[in-house]
């Protein structure tokens, strides 16, 4: 043991890869143990510095070690070649007690380097997949979708369960994918927005229909909208519809769930955003074929797009990430009295504060809050005197609305990734009418069906108490 202390202290390298692996190995014991007791603090950096940084380090001291005794073993030789007899192999001799002894110390320190490696490996991997991990490791990155991510139904599912799912090719591929996302954050090269990965994500089948079962959600769904108008008394208004969700049932598809019916297939071509179709194919059970074409079928983007088969994130193509629009979101937190309704124009001034463009978050609610405040000093003094906390209230929550979905660093802004579930504003978000907006035909002259009453009944439309809510109250 002392001989091979002495060789591996001798040379440089065989010294820097033998203090190396003992800190890395002191250091991993260290954060593992504190980790095991509990003791929070470091967020996910603590897990990457403990699971990658210092298993990487600890394997690089490993791989010195050998060099460092191959160097000083090429030394010696050299030495004796001036005048020494040449050293012939080592002689492992286990009649020697003290051979015997350096064997089993070399054993045992492989046993545990092998422990420590493998620990650190199934951690690492384990780190790599958390949601922390994803989402706060390049933080001015993916700040946008770890914010979007934590208001979102799928709140509680892991980042991977989607972007990954199950078995190991997937697995590989992501951590590919991830080597050049890590080089593209090193070196500034990631494009401001992130592109929506359409093109590279893992089917719906084998991810979303983990949970959800499209032919299972059958039936209809009773749904209200309530809409604040931007009058001075910021009036309620509700809209009731009965979305006609559909499924299989009785052994046919109808409602909305018809596009994923088995038994038939509908592909499209589009472009990259999937928001201007080109060409749609239906295929039925019989194997029939149609084919619809839009007014710019013919075009050379047309020509380069791929046929791709419809399946659940075509409609459903934000159900983590939601970036939502102004309105929508001052309608909610209106709703949810986060805002003050009774506060005079609020909705409309609030609108007015969200649609400026501000360099920061920070610049954001500064003039959110001068922007509210200013309104109500100048044409409600008495309100902006004996209701300052109401209206201070109300600008943080319209700043809130900002910060959530405006990303001046990354570039996003209202609308850049627009969602296409059905069409809650037609201006930016096209949703349905991308197909069924009238200007697809067949070769005879047929469109694609443009009945509204096909996915849902409007029972009321922005009234302020429909009467369809006063009947199912009483």
């Amino acid at each position: 043991m002392r001989s091979f202390l002495i060789t591996i202290t001798r040379d440089p390298l065989g010294l820097a890869g033998a203090v190396l692996t003992s800190s890395a190995a002191i250091l991993f014991a260290i954060l593992y143990g504190i980790e095991l007791v509990g003791i929070d603090g470091g967020g996910p950096y603590r897990g990457i510095i403990t699971f990658l940084v210092i298993p990487a380090v600890f394997l690089l001291g490993l791989l010195l070690i050998p060099v460092g005794i191959w160097r000083e073993r090429r030394r010696e030789r050299r030495a004796q070649e001036r005048g020494e007899a040449a050293p012939g192999f080592p002689v492992i001799d286990l009649n020697r007690s003290t051979t015997r002894k350096m064997v089993l110390i070399v054993a045992a320190l492989t046993a545990v380097n092998l422990v420590i490696l493998s620990l650190g490996t199934y951690k690492g991997l384990e780190v790599m997949d958390s949601t922390a991990f994803c989402g706060a490791a390049c933080h001015s990155v993916m700040d946008p979708e770890y914010t979007t991510y934590h208001r979102s139904p799928h709140a509680r599912v892991k980042c991977v369960e989607c972007h990954i799912g199950p078995g190991a090719d997937w697995f590989v591929k992501s951590k590919l994918s991830g080597s050049w996302q890590v080089v593209s954050v090193a070196f500034n090269l990631y494009p401001r927005p992130i592109p929506a990965p359409v093109h590279n994500l893992r089917p719906a089948r084998d991810t979303c229909e983990e949970c959800h079962w499209p032919e299972k959600f059958v039936g209809d769904r009773f749904k209200v909208n309530t809409h604040f108008e931007e009058d001075e008394a910021n009036t309620e208004v509700k809209t009731v519809l009965v979305l006609k969700v559909g499924g299989l049932q009785e052994g046919r598809s109808h409602g909305i769930h018809w596009h994923v019916d088995p038994d038939h297939v509908v592909r499209y071509r589009a472009d990259e955003k999937r928001q201007t179709i080109y060409e749609v194919e239906m295929t039925d059970a019989e194997g029939q074929v149609t084919r619809w074409s839009g007014p710019e079928s013919e075009s050379a983007e047309a020509a380069a797009a791929a046929w791709r088969t419809m399946d659940c994130v075509d409609c459903h193509n934000r159900p983590t990430h939601i970036y939502r629009l102004p309105g929508e979101e001052l309608d909610a937190a209106l709703l949810e009295g986060r805002i003050d309704s009774s506060l005079p124009f609020i909705r409309r001034e609030a609108q007015k504060a969200l649609e400026v463009e501000y360099p920061s978050h920070e610049a954001a609610r500064e003039g959110i809050a001068a922007a509210i405040a200013g309104f109500y000093e100048a044409e409600y003094p008495d309100i902006a005197r004996g209701r300052a906390e109401a209206v201070a209230a109300a600008a943080k929550a319209t700043g809130d609305i900002y910060a959530w979905n405006v990303f001046p660093e990354m570039n996003i802004t209202w609308g850049t990734y627009a969602s296409h579930i059905g069409h809650p504003d037609m201006s930016t978000e096209v949703g349905c009418f991308r197909c069924h907006g009238g200007d697809h035909e067949t070769a005879d002259g047929e469109t694609i069906a443009i009945d509204c009453g096909t996915c849902h009944s409007l029972l009321a439309e922005r009234e302020e108490n429909p009467e369809i809510l006063q009947t199912l109250l009483d």
